[in-house]
């Protein structure tokens, strides 16, 4: 279906698209910080692919919430404290098609056990997103760190220009 971003009805839509992503994106977050890893699969299509880049493995790609679940709750099997930040967002639709993109700056804080550092990761991920039957899927996740600051203050490639993926990129 087309949108007409120029009548109210179309501004109407994709507003009520900007609000049921960030809802996406909020619990998301909320689960993860919960280590409530079996939500993922009211947010992830079952065929959803995931790349994780980390900080010491490059690239993971998962496929599936579960899977997605299993690695994160492995991860954080190992800390004290963990809690996901989403600094920034910006979104692009596209209605027509029933999907959208988006780029999402995060940082984690993390606290492990083990008596070491208390350390923060700063990363970007990139989104695509697809809507179906009116409900709003995580379909690809990307993830990439930008900064582990801590342990090692180590800049992870920081780019100073990004690879375009939102058509405002330019």
């Amino acid at each position: 279906m087309t949108i007409d971003e120029t009548t109210r009805d179309g501004r109407v839509e994709e507003t009520v698209c900007r609000v049921a992503i960030q809802a996406l994106l909020g619990a998301y977050a909320d689960d993860i910080n919960r280590r409530s890893f079996g939500g993922l699969s009211a947010l992830f299509l079952p065929d959803a692919r995931i790349e994780l880049t980390t900080l010491k493995q490059q690239p993971l790609v998962l496929t599936g919430p579960e899977a997605l679940g299993r690695f994160i709750a492995e991860f954080v099997e190992r800390l004290d404290f963990f809690q996901f930040v989403l600094l920034n967002s910006r979104l692009e639709l596209r209605l027509d098609a029933d999907a959208a993109l988006g780029r999402h700056f995060i940082c984690e804080y993390r606290w492990e056990k083990a008596g070491k550092p208390f350390t923060r990761v700063f990363g970007v991920y990139r989104d695509r997103y697809r809507r179906i039957d009116g409900r709003w899927w995580f379909a690809e996740r990307v993830f990439d760190p930008l900064l582990s600051a801590g342990s090692d203050d180590h800049v992870v490639g920081f780019p100073t220009r990004f690879e375009p993926f939102l058509s405002s990129d330019g």
